[in-house]
C-alpha cells in the first residue's frame, strides 16, 4: 500500500511545497493541505502504518525525521527542532515515540480548534 491509494497526489504534492524550507513543517497544516481531515479513522491508521517503515507499531524519532520522504523520496528531512515538536504533539505517553494512540491524537489536534489556515498554524510558504 502507497499513500497515493488513500491521498490525493495533487493534495500531496501542495502539502510538500508548503513546507521545503528548512523549519517551515508544521504537522497541523501539513495534515490539512494533505487531506487527513477527511479521512476516517481507518484511513489514518492505514497512513501511519505507512509511516511506521520498521513495522514496530510504533513511529520513533528517525521515522518521524524522515516524515516528508514517505510522500516523495526526494523530500527534504525534517530539522531536529520540526522533529521534537512533531514527536511532543503525538507521543500521548511520554515514551519517545508515537504508538497507536498518538496516530489518531494528531491529527485531532491538527483540526481540534479551527478549521481555517491561519488558526490552524500553517507552514510558512516555502522560498
Amino acid at each position: 500500500m502507497s499513500v497515493t491509494d488513500i491521498l490525493s497526489p495533487k493534495d500531496i504534492e501542495a502539502a510538500l511545497s508548503s513546507c521545503k524550507a528548512a523549519g517551515s513543517f508544521d504537522y497541523k497544516i501539513f495534515f490539512s493541505k494533505v487531506g487527513l481531515s477527511g479521512k476516517t479513522p481507518d484511513q489514518v491508521k492505514k497512513i501511519f502504518s505507512i509511516l511506521d517503515r520498521d513495522k514496530s507499531g510504533f513511529i520513533e524519532e528517525d521515522e518521524l525525521q524522515n516524515f516528508l520522504q514517505n510522500f516523495a523520496p526526494d523530500a527534504r528531512a525534517l530539522t531536529p527542532d520540526e522533529t521534537k515538536i512533531f514527536l511532543t504533539a503525538g507521543d500521548s505517553d511520554g515514551d519517545g515515540k508515537i504508538g497507536v494512540d498518538g496516530r489518531l491524537n494528531l491529527v485531532r489536534v491538527a483540526f481540534r480548534s479551527s478549521s481555517t489556515p491561519g488558526e490552524l498554524g500553517l507552514c510558512s510558504p516555502s522560498m
